[in-house]
């Protein structure tokens, strides 16, 4: 009989150039999972990445710091223990402009992929 659960001790660590930690415990890259995508994130100070559009919805749940969102022209700052749904399709840019890093949970549905982000050019 197989198990009916899995726990993750070796996410995958997702390769950036920003200063960023990826770590994906379930989702495309991890286990092949497509429907959903689990990730924790640090974000460090000043960091920021270009606007996006992407093809799911995306979950933030803020575990320590603040991390800013620029939704369709609108600036939002979460802080700690505060969560965001954001809707698919909507333009999006995540950044961390303060002095302490930020770290966070993601989770997309459908799960995360690089060519259903659409980020756009620096």
């Amino acid at each position: 009989m197989s198990k009916k659960y899995k726990i993750q001790t070796t996410p995958f660590v997702v390769p950036t150039t920003d200063g960023k930690l990826i770590e994906e415990h379930f989702g495309k890259a991890t286990d092949g999972n497509s429907a959903v995508s689990i990730a924790h994130m640090i974000a460090p100070p000043n960091w920021s990445e270009p606007f996006q559009t992407p093809e799911f919805d995306e979950y933030t749940y803020i575990i320590k710091g603040k991390k800013q969102f620029i939704i369709d022209g609108e600036k939002v700052i979460l802080e700690t223990g505060q969560s965001i749904k954001i809707e698919k399709n909507t333009r999006i840019q995540y950044s961390n402009p303060f002095d302490t890093e930020c770290e966070y949970l993601a989770i997309c549905l459908p799960a995360f992929t690089v060519e259903a982000v659409h980020r756009e050019s620096e």
